[in-house]
Formats: structure tokens, C-alpha cells, sequence
């Protein structure tokens, strides 16, 4: 097989981000919210995605950072949103994003903060930060 072939091959098993579903996350009840604040930090450092340009894998740790307003990541439903990525076609800095809305959606907290660190490709690395802060 030529290297072209195998390129088409790649780029025709990539999905498009329109697949992730996230629907999957759940969301509890934080317990404490009247009494205190928490911040949680949730690292996820085998994160995978596909390169929407070439369809080489890319790899990275996915950080998840925020303040609960009333609910929480249920930690086994965000596992299975996070592994949606394993075949989507999706630039780093969209992937962050994408995570953060979803997020941001489903848990309504007080602050999030989502950071992208990715492995070096082509000898460069790639740090992307995106936020969320409640209004008011």
C-alpha cells in the first residue's frame, strides 16, 4: 500500500465532532453547596483524538478544573464522553472548547477551566486553556 493510499484510508475512518454525544454525562447532586465551596481538579492524561488533516492519532492530558454550583461530574459518564474523541477528526484548540461547552452545560458550575496539553508533534507542543465563569 502507498503512503497516499493509506492517507485516504486514515481520513476515511475519521468521524466527524458531530458524533460526540453528551447526552452520556451525568451529573449529582453536590451535598455540600450550602456549607462551602470545593474545587475539583480531574485529569485525564491518555486523552485521544484524530488529526482532522492528516488522520494520525493525536495524544494529550485533558484537566478539568471547576467550582460546583449544585451539580457534579459523575466521573464514570465524563470517562465515556472523553473516549468519544478516540476517532473524531478535531484541532486541539476546538477539542477544548467542545469539552468545556459540554461541560458547562451539564454541570451549570460556578467556574470551569479545561486545558489541552498534547504530546509534541513535528517537535512542537501545544498547551490550549479555554474558561467559563458564571455571570453575577
Amino acid at each position: 500500500m502507498e503512503i497516499s493510499d493509506m492517507k485516504k484510508a486514515l481520513l476515511d475512518n475519521i468521524k466527524s465532532p458531530d458524533t460526540i454525544d453528551p447526552g452520556v454525562l451525568q451529573v449529582l447532586d453536590y451535598a455540600y453547596r450550602t456549607q462551602r465551596d470545593i474545587e475539583i481538579k480531574i485529569d485525564q492524561p491518555e486523552f485521544t483524538s484524530v488529526c482532522p488533516l492528516s488522520g494520525l492519532p493525536d495524544f494529550g492530558c485533558i484537566t478539568i478544573r471547576y467550582k460546583p454550583n449544585h451539580k457534579i461530574i459523575e466521573l464514570k459518564s465524563l470517562k465515556y464522553y472523553l473516549l468519544q474523541y478516540r476517532s473524531v477528526g478535531i484541532f486541539y484548540e476546538h477539542v477544548i472548547n467542545r469539552i468545556l461547552e459540554d461541560l458547562v452545560s451539564s454541570v451549570r458550575p460556578k467556574f470551569m477551566e479545561v486545558v489541552g496539553t498534547f504530546t509534541p508533534r513535528g517537535g512542537m507542543t501545544t498547551t490550549g486553556r479555554v474558561e467559563y465563569r458564571q455571570e453575577g
